[in-house]
């Protein structure tokens, strides 16, 4: 491991100013999320996952918490939950209506 990176990479991010925060994270958030063809229908999902942001805006709105929905889906990690609701938060009419399609076709 290379430690003097990622003390470099840490007093990079800690000069960042609020604008730039703000920038990386929806970055980060953006590497989160995939659409593949031929992958969850190419729907937006978490990386490396077959797990959809609609699956777990679904759940959320039913009432389902992130300690519920990190033990439903182990294989996810907080960072993973805020990058969907950021997504959702910037594609709620693509979201809201695969949610629709679900209900109507499901």
């Amino acid at each position: 491991m290379n430690t003097q990176l990622i003390d470099s990479l840490i007093q990079v991010i800690e000069s960042l100013t609020p604008e730039e925060n703000k920038l990386l994270r929806t970055k980060l958030h953006a590497r989160t999320i995939q659409k593949t063809p031929g992958v969850c229908g190419g729907q937006a999902r978490i990386r490396n996952t077959r797990i959809p942001v609609w699956t777990l805006v679904s759940f959320h709105q039913q009432g389902a918490d992130t300690e519920e929905l990190l033990r439903n889906y182990p294989s996810l990690i907080p960072a993973d939950l805020e990058a969907a609701w950021a997504y959702y938060q910037e594609n709620q009419n693509e979201i809201d209506q695969i949610i629709q399609d679900d209900l109507v076709h499901g």
